[in-house]
């Protein structure tokens, strides 16, 4: 099979499409024949070779989580998929899972089946980012209805998810982004926008419930400035977070790691399903464009996700 191999550790023009092995499935697997493929930040952290993750690589070196695909083969103790079943997941995560080839194995407990109104490319767009937002702003932001969050990188691939999640779930939602992002933001269901090029998060907002930092160090201290006493701040970029306690010791402040759940992928599907969760694919890209694409992701000014697929 084909797959996009990481010749060596460091820059993105170490990528280049070759033949390997198709994987082979344990019982508890399915194999699935992948007909999109998704890419992330970590995917990016990983490559350079010095993120944790990469220790657990060998060659040939093959990168990503998110795919959707086509059910090819099952293990003997699965039960929730069959051959010619569509499913999406994040696979194995932030162990390897190989997803950038035309087959990949995946264990049944980490996919769910792709909804019908998603296309294969929306639903490998979807998993790690969407996963993050569920989980960020429910099982670690412990968001209420009608409670305000603010959420910082609102346009990006985790950022546009999460203003859908926390609408759904009744809060009211600021969102931040460069002003060239507004109206796609505020067409998410934002109630406001904030352009963080031209306007101080923390001059234009105060008193919020949960922050929630889809962006990082050049952000997280201005988050925890907004926050009302007792307030939430969950970052999916920052772990020093004893130093924002420094500041705010009167505020929770932590950082989260996505994890692989099929109950929150049933979630995310009926999100979709009910027409309340749109993933926006910004580029659809042939897989030998990986080195684009990491470098695209790498400028940290995309607005929603990009794909690939042989």
């Amino acid at each position: 099979m084909k797959a996009v191999v990481l010749t060596d550790w460091g820059g993105a023009e170490n990528f280049t499409v070759q033949e390997v092995a198709k994987p082979a499935i344990t019982a508890d697997d399915v194999l699935i024949e992948v007909k999109a493929f998704g890419v992330n930040p970590a995917d990016y952290k990983t490559r350079s070779g010095v993120a944790p993750y990469a220790k657990a690589y060998s060659h040939p070196i093959i990168l990503g989580w998110d795919a959707a695909g086509v059910v090819v083969e099952t293990g003997s103790n699965v039960s929730r998929f069959a051959v010619g079943d569509a499913v999406y997941g994040m696979i194995n995560f932030p162990s390897p899972a190989h997803a950038y080839a035309e087959y990949i194995a995946a264990p049944e407990a980490h996919l769910a089946i792709k909804p019908e109104s998603l296309s294969f490319e929306a639903a490998a767009a979807a998993p790690l980012a969407a996963l993050t937002a569920l989980q960020g702003l429910l099982e670690h932001g412990k968001l209420q209805a009608g409670e305000t969050i603010l959420i910082q990188a609102a346009s990006g691939g985790v950022g546009h998810l999460a203003v859908q999640i926390a609408k759904a779930y009744g809060s009211r939602v600021i969102g931040t982004a460069s002003g060239k992002n507004e109206a796609f933001v505020k067409s998410l269901g934002a109630d406001e926008f904030i352009d963080y090029k031209t306007t101080k998060v923390a001059d234009a907002v105060s008193n919020v419930d949960l922050v929630f930092d889809c962006s990082g160090a050049d952000t997280i201290f201005e988050s925890a400035k907004v926050l009302k006493p007792g307030g939430r701040l969950i970052s999916i970029a920052y772990g020093a977070m004893d130093k924002v306690l420094a500041e705010r010791p009167d505020i929770h402040a932590e950082r989260m790691l996505v994890h692989t759940s099929a109950a929150d992928m049933e979630t995310i599907s009926s999100l979709i399903s009910e027409g309340k969760l749109t993933i926006t694919v910004q580029d659809v890209l042939p897989a030998e464009r990986m080195p684009q694409a990491h470098q695209q992701l790498e400028s940290r000014h995309t607005s929603g996700k990009i794909v690939l697929h042989f």
